[in-house]
């Protein structure tokens, strides 16, 4: 079974889907990798390290043409801007994240060409499944770096600093979402010497944002946002009225403001208004991690950063690209540990009957399966 790992076409990605050191991996369960001349270049990964490892180096055409499955990263509708899907053949295998909450063009070519999409951010929330969970992991790297990003965006130190010339008060940094990203930014936040708060709308998170060393912002708003997995479920727009009302007081005292708030295929919650920015400190920074999805701030402007009232607003949409070597590496380990699922001894084992294959199919043979992909089309 041939592996293909082309070079990424979505404007400004940097990641690659599998790294040279986990090429070994895949050659125990008998696949060959094939990638692309210079697919990991941009993370760091020149192609000598993958022929080193045994990898087969060849042009794009060659490789969409002759894989089996392809792995990448932004696949399909994930690749705004960018090139859609190339499907070679019909029973050809995609692996990635793929957007699977909306139709796209890609899905179309891959209907059409009878190729089949596991689409990884479905990734059941199992046990058996976290080495899979690539949410999880660029999560991590996204609070980590939105902290770094609103760092050295301030115009002032995040810790405290005694001096003979004087005392320099830490920075206040307020962390909304304590899912995976909040959690790492909080800790980020602490060991950078800020006075960190959090909330979040799930009474779960005080213990992980304590626990960290934030002080968790209480706000009684009565109905659980808690949804399956994990993740925050979409709720009215009273709770998010009586929300932002509460949160008012708590951003003008903050000098820093990471948002995180994410529920899965919808718009992001909008959580911070034009006039809760309006009442924050001049030189405050807000970074909204869920620019991708139209932002958490009422001002954010995707993939821009904007300057109003005073407050520097940063809207990322591929904030882990910015440590592509990292988030290739925990990409990568995630690809693998999926194919080493359904792939046995260099034969593909599509299992319907298993959770995570089940989950991540949304495409089968040119057949559109997957529930959200299908409500999508349904809408059309």
């Amino acid at each position: 079974m041939i592996v293909g790992v082309l070079k990424e076409t979505a404007p400004g990605e940097k990641r690659v889907a599998i790294v040279p050191a986990h090429v070994s991996l895949l050659q125990k369960i008998g696949c060959e990798v094939r990638f692309e001349t210079g697919a990991g270049a941009a993370a760091g990964y020149a192609d000598s390290e993958y022929e080193e490892k045994g990898a087969v180096r060849g042009d794009r055409a060659a490789i969409v043409a002759e894989s089996n499955v392809i792995a990448s990263v932004r696949c399909a509708a994930s690749a705004d801007g960018g090139a859609a899907a190339e499907v070679g053949h019909a029973g050809q295998i995609w692996v990635g994240m793929a957007d699977p909450y909306r139709k796209h063009e890609s899905f179309d070519t891959m209907v059409q060409g009878k190729a089949s999409l596991f689409s990884l951010e479905l990734v059941p929330r199992i046990t058996r499944a976290q080495s899979m969970d690539v949410l999880s992991s660029m999560a991590n790297l996204a609070g980590y770096q939105a902290v770094l990003t609103a760092a050295t965006t301030l115009p002032k130190m995040f810790p405290m600093m005694m001096t003979a010339a004087g005392t320099i008060v830490p920075a206040k940094v307020f962390i909304v979402g304590v899912g995976v990203a909040g959690l790492q930014a909080i800790a980020t936040a602490q060991r950078l010497g800020a006075v960190v708060s959090a909330y979040d709308v799930r009474s779960a998170a005080k213990e992980q944002a304590e626990s960290l060393g934030a002080k968790f912002v209480e706000l009684d708003l009565g109905d659980s946002a808690e949804g399956s997995g994990g993740y925050a479920k979409e709720m009215d727009e009273t709770f998010y009225e009586k929300q932002r009302e509460m949160m008012k007081t708590v951003l003008a005292e903050s000098d820093v403001v990471i948002t995180t708030a994410a529920v899965p295929g919808k718009p992001a919650p909008r959580l911070v208004t034009a006039e809760m920015v309006a009442g924050m400190q001049p030189n405050s920074v807000i970074v909204d991690l869920g620019a991708e999805r139209g932002g958490n701030c009422e001002l954010t402007k995707p993939g821009e950063t904007v300057v109003a009232h005073g407050v520097t607003i940063i809207g990322p949409l591929n904030l882990v690209s910015e440590m592509a070597g990292s988030a290739s590496q925990l990409y990568s380990k995630n690809m693998v540990t999926f194919l080493q699922n359904i792939v046995r001894e260099g034969e593909l084992t599509v299992d319907l009957e298993d959770e995570i294959t089940d989950s991540t199919l949304v495409i089968h043979d040119g057949e559109i399966r997957g529930q959200f992909l299908k409500a999508a089309y349904e809408k059309e």
